[in-house]
């Protein structure tokens, strides 16, 4: 399954036209210890670049942001009860939201992982 990564450090895998979208490894790193999890209504319509969820660590809060449009269809309910999973698995099972894509060619934007990595690393 290939992974995409945006510039506001969200991740994005796709499967049958359906995107499961979280935060990177780096950005969990900078927030720190999370302690909290606001997730999005399910059913709620997003646009690319909207603000759909949010992350708050000891440290600081934190919006995510969808890098793709669509209906969000899931959301992932065992962050409100562990939001530490987001530090201990950011870029697996802590994933925040599934949305059923309405344009799938914003993929295309997004970077790979050695794209990324570059941007981050410099």
């Amino acid at each position: 399954m290939t992974v995409k990564y945006s510039k506001d450090h969200e991740w994005v895998t796709v499967e049958n036209g359906v995107a499961t979208i979280g935060i990177t490894n780096h950005a969990q790193e900078q927030l720190g210890d999370v302690v909290f999890v606001e997730l999005p209504a399910i059913g709620k319509k997003i646009a690319a670049h909207d603000q759909a969820a949010v992350v708050e660590s000891v440290k600081a809060a934190s919006e995510v942001y969808v890098p793709v449009s669509g209906e969000v269809v899931d959301v992932n309910k065992e962050l409100e009860g562990d939001p530490a999973m987001v530090n201990r698995e950011a870029e697996g099972g802590a994933w925040f939201m599934k949305v059923k894509l309405s344009n799938p060619a914003e993929l295309d934007g997004l970077m790979d992982k050695a794209a990324y990595d570059k941007f981050v690393n410099g």
